[in-house]
């Protein structure tokens, strides 16, 4: 008789599933993402609101305004055309923090706070490049004269870095939108599930008489059992 050799049965979708080995953990692959777009929030509204705040306390524009026989050189930084996208990177840096400190609904609300901060400083940092507002009231006080205009009108790039900031803020706000209700809950692990704690009761000395009478403030009876 010839020798038969045994042929094992093609591997299904079932055994790759059940091999450890064949087939990826899905949860352990969501976890890994969360923990890269809790990063990737972190990061970049970090240090979008760090570049917003930096860069609104620089020289926007700059100016010449008209005095006597000669002429004032005039600045405006960001804080003195708008406080606007400071204001809102403060706002977006208490959203990110709070992010972590809620759940459910509460943490959709305040991730759409924090997109809605990066867009809010972005607009506000474009429309207000410009810095003549700011430089014409310069001028104005300088001279004394409500009527007075700045001449020679500059401006420097640190509107657009602004801009580019608040977009920082605003994509933590999007990745926070997105993944945020994966994302664990500030002191999460440590939390207790609202059921009392099962109190111990004291141990009463029957013949020591502050014993007992401590146990009757408690409204326990110190002759039953222990």
């Amino acid at each position: 008789m010839g020798c038969v050799s045994a042929v094992p049965p093609p591997r299904t979708t079932d055994d790759a599933a059940a091999d450890p080995e064949a087939a990826a953990d899905p949860q352990a692959a969501g976890r890994s993402g969360g923990r890269r777009s809790v990063a990737a929030a972190l990061l970049l509204g970090t240090l979008g609101a760090t570049v917003v705040l930096l860069a609104s306390g620089r020289v926007w524009a700059r100016g010449v305004a008209a005095i006597g026989g000669g002429s004032l050189p005039l600045t405006a930084d960001g804080r003195e055309v708008t406080g606007l996208p400071a204001a809102l990177a403060i706002v977006g840096l208490a959203a990110l923090v709070a992010v972590f400190a809620v759940r459910g609904r509460s943490r959709l609300l305040v991730s759409a706070l924090l997109a809605l901060s990066g867009l809010g400083a972005g607009a506000a940092a474009l429309a207000n490049a410009d810095g003549r507002s700011a430089l014409d009231a310069a001028a104005a006080r300088t001279t004394a004269d409500t009527a007075a205009h700045v001449a020679g009108l500059t401006h420097t790039a640190w509107p657009y870095v602004t801009a580019a900031g608040a977009a920082l803020i605003l994509l933590a706000g999007l990745l926070a939108l997105r993944f945020g209700s994966a994302w664990p809950a500030m002191g999460g692990r440590y939390e207790r599930d609202g059921s009392p704690r099962p109190r111990k009761a004291a141990v009463v000395d029957p013949d020591r008489p502050e014993d007992l009478w401590k146990a009757l403030d408690r409204g326990e009876d110190p002759t039953g059992p222990a």
